[in-house]
């Protein structure tokens, strides 16, 4: 067999063993189709249920007859009145001087990296951050890495005094090394928080930079759905916040916020922004109105914070294991990986959607199933799903009673 052969070989061997998904026939509201049948939605990060919102139809509608669809690279001829529209937008709704908008939080987090630190740099990460933080670092090519253990404020310091050691030694152009501590602020599999005023603290002490990734803490936490900086009433101690688009929001795209000048640098200089298209006039609309939507009200923050509360207290009184989220992200822990499968696959034949988390999403013995409520849920659906999961927690004796 020739090289080439043996390599498509071992890529079939590869699908053949991938995880095939569920195929959604409708709008990813409380329920969605699938294989012809509404199933309970309790695994999507459609935090405020807007992907199925009529105003942001509306929206996407009303730019769409004014500005058709395409736009281009923002360095070119790609930047829209309605992008700078949102960057101003969303710098507002964080409270911070200016925004830049990309194409997904995966590229926010590498531009936001990549783009100020070089190799002879030192970047310290909490060693649960998402992989999208994980290959951007890898992506700057920086040289001192270092990680801390999840959410040890003790552990940080010690890395951070390690990095001040390293700091004494000049880059070739004769400056200090920048520092970076980066962190996530929401934890996607166990929704614990990051202790962001004590990195906060530490940050000062040993003057350094600070980044928090906001995926899930966008529309979620804080006054509004303001974030995790709002949350904790720490605007204009964190130097780069970077937030997604496509959980709460329910649209596409990344941003990242912070000073004036620092935006504009990456403005000159991610390569993620200057070779990339940028959003098209559908997914900014949609966004602008979202954004519009959070300012207005927080009428649906709060719904999905009732709902959150709701669900974890019958979940406890069951007997399940949450873990210790601290937001709507609820893991049901069921260790055993063939049997979080098995509950999963029960679940759907009860049409309730709710994927298993297994290795090597979370390290063996950890396996889940990421149970996701959200604003779209009436209590009447909550506790249909509550039903079926009690009924085959019991089935296969994760629940006792």
């Amino acid at each position: 067999m020739s090289k080439r052969s043996d390599f498509y070989k071992k890529l079939d061997e590869a699908a053949a063993s991938a995880k095939i998904p569920r195929i959604i026939e409708s709008g990813e509201g409380a329920y969605l189709t699938i294989d012809g049948r509404p199933r309970l939605n309790f695994c999507s990060s459609h935090y405020l249920g807007l992907s199925v919102n009529p105003r942001l139809a509306k929206a996407v509608k009303g730019a769409v007859d004014k500005f058709g669809i395409g736009t281009g690279y923002r360095t070119l001829a790609g930047t829209h009145i309605l992008h700078v529209e949102l960057e101003k937008a969303l710098a507002r709704f964080k409270s911070a001087e200016a925004a830049i908008v990309l194409t997904g939080g995966y590229m926010a987090n590498c531009a936001a990296i990549q783009t100020i630190i070089g190799k002879e740099d030192i970047v310290i990460s909490d060693e649960l951050n998402h992989a999208s933080i994980i290959d951007a670092i890898r992506l700057s090519q920086v040289k001192n890495k270092l990680i801390y253990e999840h959410r040890n404020v003790l552990s940080l310091e010690e890395k951070l005094k390690e990095a001040e050691e390293l700091r004494n030694t000049p880059r070739a152009d004769g400056e200090a090394p920048t520092v970076l501590i980066v962190t996530d602020g929401v934890f996607s599999m166990d929704g614990d928080l990051a202790p962001l005023p004590e990195i906060v603290s530490l940050a000062e002490k040993y003057d350094v930079l600070t980044m928090v990734d906001d995926a899930h803490g966008e529309g979620v936490l804080g006054k509004g759905g303001r974030g995790i900086v709002d949350h904790f009433g720490l605007h204009g101690k964190i130097d780069i916040e970077v937030g997604t688009l496509s959980k709460a929001f329910s649209v596409m795209g990344g941003f990242i916020t912070g000073k004036k000048s620092l935006i504009d640098y990456y403005k000159q200089k991610s390569r993620q922004f200057l070779f990339s298209n940028a959003l098209t006039i559908p997914d900014t609309a949609a966004l602008l109105e979202a954004v519009k939507i959070l300012g207005e009200s927080e009428e649906l923050v709060k719904k999905l914070w009732d709902n959150v509360k709701y669900l974890k207290e019958e979940f406890g009184k069951l007997g399940f294991d949450t873990g210790h989220s601290e937001t709507p992200i609820t893991p049901v822990m069921i260790p055993d990986e063939d049997k979080a499968r098995e509950f999963s696959a029960k679940l759907f034949e009860e049409d309730v959607f709710a994927t298993p988390i297994v290795f090597p999403m979370v390290p063996k013995g950890k396996a889940r199933i990421r149970v996701i409520p959200s604003a779209s849920h009436s209590k009447e659906d909550l506790d249909r799903g509550i039903a079926a999961f009690a009924k085959i927690g019991r089935e296969l004796r994760v629940l006792l009673q």
